[in-house]
């Protein structure tokens, strides 16, 4: 069969270009006669909203990378090719990249934007920017160099000046990245042996507020949590006139020395829409219709951060450049595009914003979602990780909320972040292994007892059904059953509840009577004495496996996670004491990672996640080009 191929080019792999992506892939899954390539630079997204965490070093640069193949591992029709775009020849619909030429019928840019100095002296040449992950990792290592500079500094007034920081501009990005700054501050001055209080921290901003896109009630506490908790300095109605290698000059004429201005006060679309002499607006942002086409160009569509266009459900406000129109635009243009291919009707753009979160360190965020909630402090923060994980589960790339997980809750040193590092695995699991030793021993020993029923134990090898479900029971002989009614006049002794065995004492069961609902659903696995047979063989060899498991230290998250499970089935059944529910608590401690101390898992664990990793995804690479693959 021939196909008349349609070729979709998409520029940019952020929220918008990604967005775009998955909604054609997901349309044209099982269509060969579309093909669709996605073009970056870099063979990762980046995740812009965290980059003030790489910054201030809060997290490792790779916790804000992630791995396009991860990302459509499952969309297989989308072509991952690594190149940077120079130039588009509209003629003859083709993308310039530097490796080669690409030719299109319909085209996606989602470039992104940059930062935006007004032309202000000085910026350009002497201030930092927050506009990519390079630009994150030259600031952090930047700062660490100032301070590691000013700790042998005589002179005083200079090192102080090393020591304060400016940050221009009191939206989102500037308010996160100073207050993980006011985090970061106390653990370099203790690393470089300084005065914490030698430190300063200044927030400008030419208007007269902050976090304008927020109610006055976030903003006056982010404002309070700012200054009174974080000791940072506000400025507001005073912008930035000039920056120095050594001091940010303010329009009213004050200066602030330091060695280190951080500007997050303008944002504009990506300059090489207009290089490439496509029509653009008010921040070089490229002017569209209401379907995001690009005015001129029908074939060419644009999205996120890179789109001029008033919206009119918004009272004619401008799209703006934040990851819910990002994620919008990019979905209305994989649908739109889709709709000529079609010869449908396409959709005019209609922004839905459920609410704005700004975090301010670690542990306090202020919120306003869905037009009426006002959230601060421990939720606001417990939210914002919320949406971050609710992103990758509505992309469904279930790898990357692992990793979003481990990076922003495991991983985390000097107990920054939302739990102050209570939940932390980066402790020592040494300590652990003679735990797991003797726990293994013990679940090795009760399996070998009933395999060959040690010290009076009857085998559970043996004919003996050794439940205790009534439903089995009534199989048994007369004269088994006339003992048993004449042994069951005998009151049982209930037993003494205690945590710790005592001499003398008869231990107390978990539960008494098995409920109603275990009871069927045991009924169901184990209908008569021959299945019951069968089952409690397997359950004796399941536990010598599990002891076993755990003497040599493999799969020990596993076989921890099974030994809850077999316990709660037993206290179920009837068959357990409160004496022994510390197999609980021991298996939870060892579900730590015990096994990767003088363990199997020491070495399994990394290999199995490599071999499964690239079953699942792929071999991950540092460039993709799947149109040579």
């Amino acid at each position: 069969m021939v196909y008349l191929e349609k070729r979709i080019i998409i520029v940019g792999a952020g929220f918008a270009g990604v967005s775009a992506a998955r909604t054609l892939a997901k349309k044209y899954k099982k269509d060969l006669s579309v093909k669709i390539t996605l073009i970056d630079k870099r063979s990762y997204m980046t995740y812009m909203t965290e980059l003030h965490e790489v910054a201030a070093d809060r997290v490792e640069p790779e916790a804000v990378k992630y791995d396009l193949r991860r990302i459509f591992s499952k969309l297989k029709n989308v072509h991952l090719v690594t190149d940077e775009v120079t130039d588009i020849d509209y003629d003859k619909k083709q993308v310039i990249g530097q490796d080669k030429n690409y030719s299109y019928d319909y085209l996606v840019l989602a470039l992104g934007g940059q930062s935006n100095d007004f032309g202000i002296k000085g910026v350009g040449e002497n201030a930092f920017s927050l506009w990519s992950i390079d630009a994150a990792e030259k600031l952090k290592e930047h700062i660490e160099k100032t301070v590691r500079k000013a700790s042998g500094e005589a002179d005083e007034a200079k090192r102080r000046a090393m020591l304060s920081f400016v940050v221009s501009g009191a939206g989102f990005t500037g308010v996160e990245l100073v207050g993980e700054l006011a985090e970061w501050m106390p653990i370099l001055a203790k690393r470089y042996k300084l005065d914490p209080k030698e430190f300063s921290l200044y927030l400008v901003e030419a208007m007269d507020q902050i976090l304008k896109m927020v109610t006055p009630k976030e903003q006056t506490k982010a404002w309070r949590f700012m200054e009174d908790k974080l000791g940072i300095e506000i400025i507001t109605s005073d912008g930035i006139a000039e920056v120095t290698s050594t001091k940010a000059v303010l329009n009213s004429g004050r200066e602030l020395p330091s060695y280190t201005t951080i500007w997050t006060a303008g944002v504009q679309g990506n300059l090489l829409a207009k290089k490439w002499g496509l029509k653009t607006a008010r921040g070089n942002r490229v002017e569209t219709n209401q379907y995001l086409q690009a005015k001129e160009h029908d074939d060419i569509f644009i999205a996120g951060d890179l789109v001029s266009y008033q919206d009119a459900s918004q009272d004619g406000a401008y799209v703006p450049q934040i990851v819910q129109a990002a994620e919008q635009t990019g979905e209305l243009v994989g649908y739109n595009i889709s709709q000529l291919l079609s010869g449908g009707e396409m959709e005019e753009y209609t922004g839905k914003y459920d609410g704005f979160m700004v975090s301010i360190g670690s542990r306090y965020s202020v919120a306003y979602v869905y037009d009426k909630y006002h959230v601060s402090g421990f939720m606001a923060t417990f939210m914002k990780h919320m949406s971050n994980i609710l992103y990758f589960f509505s992309i469904r790339s279930f790898y990357n909320i692992g990793a979003y997980v481990r990076h922003e809750f495991f991983d985390m040193r000097h107990q920054r972040n939302l739990f102050r590092g209570h939940i932390s695995h980066k402790g020592n699991v040494l300590w652990s292994v003679p735990m797991r030793l003797f726990y293994g021993a013990m679940w090795l020993y009760e399996g070998l007892t009933k395999l060959f029923g040690w010290h009076g134990v009857h085998s559970w090898f043996g004919s003996d059904i050794v439940f205790p479900f009534p439903w089995l029971k009534e199989a048994v002989s007369g004269a088994s059953e006339a003992a048993t009614s004449s042994a069951s006049q005998a009151a049982p002794d209930p037993g003494i509840f205690s945590l710790n065995y005592s001499y003398g004492q008869q231990p107390k069961l978990v539960i008494e009577e098995m409920p109603r609902w275990f009871g069927s659903i045991m009924k169901f696995m184990m209908p008569n004495q021959d299945v019951a047979l069968f089952m409690q063989k397997f359950m004796t060899l399941v536990e010598i496996a599990i002891g076993a498991a755990l003497i040599i230290g493999a799969f020990v998250w596993l076989t921890s996670a099974l030994t809850i499970v077999l316990v709660g089935m037993f206290c179920l059944s009837g068959m357990f004491y409160w004496v022994n529910m510390w197999f609980i608590v021991v298996a939870l401690a060892l579900m730590g990672g015990s096994g990767r101390a003088f363990g199997v898992d020491h070495w399994l664990q990394p290999w199995i996640g490599k071999h499964l990793d690239h079953w699942i995804y792929g071999k991950i690479k540092c460039r993709y080009n799947d149109l040579q693959e």
